[in-house]
């Protein structure tokens, strides 16, 4: 199980770039990488923290938090050579 933060994009008028603000998190609870892990973590964050359907794009969450592997356990049946 991993927490992945969630964030909201404003846009600042004044500069050129946005801010994020994080406003939650939500969890990843997958242990085998399938193919819509990161769609469906953003779906269900932008289901959570969205306030309304024109907000949902504002809401995105943290690709740089990639995936940890999950390596199989070392035991005995294992060897090398």
């Amino acid at each position: 199980m991993r927490a992945v933060t969630v964030y909201r994009l404003d846009d600042i008028s004044n500069f050129s770039y946005h801010a994020r603000h994080p406003i939650g998190s939500v969890l990843e609870m997958r242990i085998h990488e399938r193919v819509n892990n990161y769609k469906d973590l953003l779906r269900l964050a932008r289901r959570i923290f969205a306030l309304d359907t024109a907000d949902a794009e504002h809401v995105l969450i943290d690709v740089g938090q990639g995936r940890h592997a999950y390596l199989p356990d070392l035991n005995r049946d294992c060897s090398v050579g």
